[in-house]
C-alpha cells in the first residue's frame, strides 16, 4: 500500500506548523510490512497546495493519501468526516488570496466524505491513549479546501482512498496561550502510524455509535 501524506508549512503568524513536522518525521521511520510512505509539504495557499497535491497523486498513484493541518483550537486528534464545496476565508492565505463565497469546484457536488474507516481508527487511537473524535466540519479555509480537492481528484481514481486529520497546538505552541490544549508531535507520529494500520485492515469501517447533539 502506497500512501501518501501531506502537511501544511506554517500560517497565521506560527513559527512553525506540526503537521509537517509529523509527516517528515514519519516518512524517517521503517513503514509497516506491506507500506511505502512519502511526504510531501504544501503551502498554505488554496491554489497552489491543490496544484501540488493533483501532480503527486498523479505521478505516484497512492493507494492512500492522508492530508495533515493544524486546529490549535481542537484539544485531540479530529478525523474529518466532510468537506464542503465553499471557499470562505476568514484571514488571506499565504499568497494573500481571501475567497469568499465562492466554490471549490464550480461543477462540484455540495461535499465529498471521507473515505477512511474514521469509527475504526478512533477506536484504535482511543483504545492506545490518544485523545480522537470524528469532526463534522474541516472549516471553509485551505484545509477543507485541500480535503475537497483530494477527494473529487480520487473520486475519479481507481481505489483510492483520503482522508484529513486536524491535529492541536504542540507543547511549545500552547505554552503562549491561556487555555490551549496541546499534544507532542511524537503523539501525532504514533497516531498516524496507527491510521495507516487501521486503513490496511479496515477496507469499511465498523459499526459504532457516532455523531454529535450540537
Amino acid at each position: 500500500m502506497k500512501v501518501l501524506f501531506t502537511g501544511f508549512e506554517p500560517f497565521g503568524g506560527e513559527s512553525t506548523n506540526p503537521s509537517a513536522v509529523a509527516v517528515e518525521q514519519i516518512c524517517r521511520l521503517p513503514p509497516p510490512a506491506g507500506v511505502q510512505w512519502q511526504a510531501l509539504i504544501l503551502p498554505v495557499e488554496f491554489r497552489r497546495s491543490a496544484t501540488l497535491l493533483q501532480s503527486s497523486i498523479n505521478s505516484w498513484q497512492p493507494d492512500l493519501v492522508l492530508c495533515i493541518g493544524q486546529a490549535g483550537g481542537r484539544p485531540q486528534i479530529s478525523l474529518e468526516q466532510v468537506a464542503i464545496n465553499l471557499l470562505e476565508a476568514r484571514i488571506p492565505d499565504n499568497s494573500g488570496w481571501q475567497p469568499s463565497g465562492e466554490p471549490i469546484v464550480a461543477t462540484g457536488p455540495a461535499a465529498y466524505f471521507s473515505t477512511l474507516p474514521l469509527k475504526a481508527i478512533r477506536q484504535q487511537l482511543q483504545q492506545n491513549g490518544i485523545p480522537a473524535n470524528i469532526s463534522y466540519t474541516a472549516g471553509t479555509y485551505v484545509c477543507n479546501a485541500l480535503m475537497y480537492q483530494m477527494l473529487h481528484q480520487l473520486a475519479s481514481m481507481a481505489g483510492g482512498r483520503g482522508g484529513f486529520i486536524h491535529i492541536p497546538y504542540t507543547p511549545e505552541q500552547a505554552a503562549g496561550k491561556a487555555d490551549a490544549a496541546s499534544m507532542a508531535v511524537a503523539t501525532v507520529v504514533t497516531a498516524l502510524t496507527e491510521i495507516v494500520r487501521c486503513c490496511q485492515q479496515y477496507s469499511q469501517d465498523i459499526a459504532a455509535v457516532g455523531g454529535t447533539l450540537d
